[in-house]
């Protein structure tokens, strides 16, 4: 085992010592150490239930033989730090996370890791750190947050908070019900209930094999989510005891693909592109932006979820089937489109478990006969303004905005933009255009949503 490193030998005595101090035995120096790494952290609603995970995880390692070494990753919120210049700091915090992860499973030879993410940059952060560590691991998000619900009976969700400020200085709402609005659109702990960022990449690690089926839908308040915790806890000390597989025998070229063709078919969040390459990129794997083009005309787009439809939340994904069901209609519209013989963290292929799927509502994941366009919700665009790619969520835009000629109204920042907006300096027909807020520019990139 590599905890051997740490654990063997007459030279070892000290470090057994201090490992003793922990309240590890004798007879754990024999046993797979996993490092449990959480991102609980209580300013974050995907994370604050996430101590309740960990415990339950080293409950259920200790149990199937493994020993438990709990430690923490820094988080931040992208929808708090949204609109002011706390939002420098989120596409940054990814790597402070990644280094986190590499930093104690490195210098401690862990045998294993498990990896309880769930927002925003923590989820690629972790996963890019795991494939820099190379061992077994597996991944189980804190899971999805349910829709809110307004008194009428409307579902909402977070984007609905931010519609709403524009709303309101509109005069197209009141002040009761912009509160409203406020005080039930996140309504429980989980990830934002829509397909933004954080739901998007909990469904993709279900496609790259590292993550149990139901990982990204499966609502964080759900009993079903405590099973789903412990059964990968018990699925982290497997892979320990039998050597893998390890992170970069999952993720490959051909895991990657399979992550981009079900985010063209659910139309995931365009920031799925961005830390996608660059999880490719951690697994030493050269993945051509073009290429997600050639994917979307293979693959139809079967499920239209919020923001890019309002009526849709990540739960109703759950109840109509789930990944694994997309993935079926995926398949039997274009049987060659994904690779279904790549190993899975549960042990068995994506093959075997997309063949054990069905969809249970064709309302919410179309069937492959009856798609919702023929070509999927996400596309890369190439031009003077974007020459090595731009990235636009196709499957939100309508197709009489598809063609735009228009008056340009241009800021140097996204706060003279908001204040612009704001002051009534763009009318309809204009297009806005926002420079200088790239990874340099910004700095850090700070997301556009306000």
């Amino acid at each position: 085992m590599r905890s051997d490193m740490i654990k063997k030998g007459f030279e070892r005595t000290p470090h057994r010592s201090l490992l003793k101090a922990c309240g590890v035995t004798d007879s754990d120096m024999d046993k797979p150490f996993i490092g449990v790494a959480n991102s609980y952290i209580d300013i974050i609603p995907g994370h604050v239930h996430l101590q309740e995970f960990g415990r339950i995880v080293k409950e259920n390692i200790r149990a199937a033989g493994g020993v438990p070494f709990e430690f923490n990753t820094i988080g931040v919120d992208d929808g708090i730090i949204m609109g002011h210049d706390g939002m420098r700091y989120s596409l940054p915090s990814r790597e402070l996370i990644a280094d986190s992860i590499e930093t104690v499973v490195q210098a401690h030879h862990l045998d294993a890791l498990i990896c309880i993410p769930n927002c925003d940059k923590i989820v690629p952060g972790m996963i890019m750190g795991a494939l820099r560590c190379d061992v077994p691991t597996v991944f189980v998000s804190g899971g999805p947050m349910e829709a809110g619900k307004l008194s009428d009976g409307t579902s909402i969700d977070l984007v609905t908070a931010f519609e709403a400020v524009g709303q309101f200085k509109r005069g197209q709402i009141t002040e009761i019900r912009l509160k409203e609005i406020e005080d039930k659109a996140c309504p429980t702990c989980g990830s934002c209930s829509g397909m933004f960022t954080a739901n998007s990449m909990n469904c993709l690690m279900e496609v790259l094999g590292i993550a149990l089926p139901g990982n990204g839908t499966i609502l964080a308040t759900a009993a079903g989510r405590r099973d789903l915790v412990r059964q990968a806890a018990d699925r982290v000390v497997a892979l320990a005891m039998a050597g893998g597989p390890t992170m970069r025998q999952l993720v490959d070229f051909d895991a990657i693909d399979n992550a981009f063709i079900l985010d063209m078919a659910m139309g995931g969040s365009t920031n799925t592109v961005l830390h996608t390459l660059a999880i490719a990129r951690e697994a030493g794997i050269q993945y051509p932006l073009s290429r997600l083009n050639d994917l979307a005309q293979k693959v139809a787009y079967l499920a239209k979820v919020s923001p890019a439809l309002s009526t849709v939340h990540i739960e109703d994904i759950g109840r109509a089937g789930g990944i694994p069901a997309i993935l079926h209609e995926v398949h039997k519209r274009n049987p060659d489109v994904l690779h279904l013989d790549k190993p899975t963290v549960s042990g068995q292929s994506l093959r075997e478990i997309v063949s054990e799927a069905s969809v249970k509502d064709s309302t919410i994941i179309r069937l492959a006969d009856n798609p919702i366009s023929p070509t999927g919700g996400l596309r890369v665009v190439f031009g003077n303004l974007a020459p090595e790619g731009g990235i636009v969520k196709i499957g939100a835009v309508i197709p009489e905005m598809r063609r735009f000629s228009g008056p340009a109204k241009i800021f140097e920042s996204m706060d003279s933009a908001a204040e612009g907006i704001l002051a009534g300096e763009v009318q309809a027909g204009d297009v806005v255009v926002i420079r200088y807020e790239g990874p340099k520019g910004g700095p850090g990139m700070p997301e556009m949503l306000t």
